[in-house]
This record gives C-alpha cells, sequence and structure tokens, in this order.
C-alpha cells in the first residue's frame, strides 16, 4: 500500500474539497511535543487537521474515559454511575459495564497515541485506523466503498459509544481479531461540541484497509454518473 498512491486516488474520487483523513497509531516515541488537552480530547484534533500532528499519553489527556478507551489507563470506577446518572446516556450503570465488557478495552504496552494527518506520513506501518470526518456526501461515498465487497450486515456498523470509543477502541478491538467492518461514530452528544455540526466520523481498521485500498477505483467512486453528481455537489461547497 502506497500513501501517494491512495492520496491521488482519494482526491480523484471526492475532490479537493474533500478533507484529508487522519492517521492513527501508537508508538514508544512521540510525533510531537503535545501539551495537556483539558476535558475531550477531540479539542486537539483541530490542530491535525490542519497537518500539525498530536501525540496522546495519559499526562496529555485530560478525560478519565479518553485515558480509558485509548489503553492508557484502568476504567475509573465512576465511570458507569457518570455515563447513566450523570449524562444519561444509558438506563443503569449495569449497562455501561455490560457495554464495556463487549468492548474489550486493553490498556496499550505503547507510551503514546498518535494522530496525523495522512499526506504528513510516508507509509501505512503500525496503523490502528484511518479516520475520516465526512458530510454526508462525503460518507455516502465511504459507505459504497465499504460495501461494495462486503454484504455481512456489520460492514458499516454504528456502535454506542464516547467519541474515543468510536474511534480508537473499535479499531483496534478489529483490528484484534482481524475483522471485516468499518465503522460510522460520533453520535455522542459529549463530542459534538468539537466537531462541525454537519460531520460525522467514518474509521477504516487497518485490518479492513488492506482489502479497501485495492477496491477504491473499483467501485462507484469512479467513473460513475450517479456519484459525479454527488462529487460535483461536494465541491461546489453546497452540499
Amino acid at each position: 500500500m502506497n500513501v501517494s498512491t491512495f492520496i491521488q486516488n482519494y482526491t480523484e474520487a471526492f475532490g479537493e474539497h474533500a478533507p484529508l483523513p487522519l492517521l492513527f497509531f501508537y508508538s514508544d516515541t512521540p510525533l510531537a511535543d503535545t501539551e495537556k488537552i483539558n476535558g475531550c480530547f477531540f479539542k486537539g484534533l483541530h490542530t491535525v487537521r490542519k497537518g500539525n500532528p498530536v501525540s496522546l499519553n495519559a499526562d496529555v489527556i485530560g478525560c478519565g474515559g479518553g485515558k480509558f478507551y485509548t489503553g492508557f489507563s484502568e476504567m475509573p470506577e465512576r465511570v458507569p454511575g457518570f455515563v447513566s446518572i450523570k449524562e444519561r446516556y444509558k438506563q443503569m450503570p449495569e449497562m455501561v459495564i455490560d457495554f464495556i465488557r463487549q468492548l474489550d478495552v486493553r490498556q496499550t504496552d505503547k507510551k503514546y497515541l498518535n494522530f496525523v494527518r495522512i499526506d504528513q506520513v510516508e507509509s501505512f506501518d503500525n496503523m490502528e485506523g484511518l479516520l475520516f470526518f465526512a458530510t454526508p456526501d462525503i460518507l455516502s461515498g465511504l459507505c459504497a466503498w465499504a460495501f461494495y465487497d462486503n454484504n455481512a450486515q456489520g460492514a458499516v456498523t454504528t456502535l454506542f459509544g464516547s467519541g474515543c470509543s468510536n474511534i480508537i477502541s473499535t479499531a483496534t478491538q478489529e483490528n484484534r481479531i482481524n475483522g471485516n467492518r468499518t465503522f460510522i461514530g460520533l453520535f455522542d452528544p459529549s463530542v459534538r461540541p468539537y466537531i462541525e455540526a454537519n460531520e460525522l466520523s467514518f474509521v477504516i481498521p487497518r485490518c479492513r484497509f488492506k482489502t479497501m485500498y485495492e477496491t477504491m477505483r473499483e467501485c462507484c467512486l469512479f467513473n460513475t454518473h450517479a456519484w459525479a453528481k454527488v462529487k460535483e455537489r461536494i465541491n461546489s461547497g453546497t452540499e
């Protein structure tokens, strides 16, 4: 897989106005010297989208849930009650505990979690996944691409969870089982203030991207009348 080839294909498929995805991966050395981010670490991803990487760890992430879902700490005892009683995202704390059990979050043995825009890296080596910030029209194309060679009901999946669990926990778990799912996320009201109003996330884990990299030019994103009309709207700025 070649980064330059992917960027060329992606830009040709979605147009110059479509934002490039972010690549995220764990490492023992940081890509950047990142100051502590109080609250949701999605506040810090705006700088990544502009071309400046960030490197997260337990000291940089100011949210206890964020530290947990990225694999830098055990689950804080207060999380089930907070998510249920304070935030009212689940009917009872036991449901939060069951959700976390199913998610199977494991602590990382690496020191940093790095986010970097795709045009700032030379290879896909060691990545956990690609994170796209997608408007409805861009999301339509990403889903069509994911559905192209996969008839499974979970080919494109939406799960309950915080923004960080939607992005990091799902991708790392999918890679562990060598799965075929992609994920739509950022429905969590707590993360919505830190992203654009007309955007959701689309994550392709490494294990799935290996195949999707090869199928992009085969699917409807190239040389079809229907997608050409959507692409035109994306690049006109009227979507």
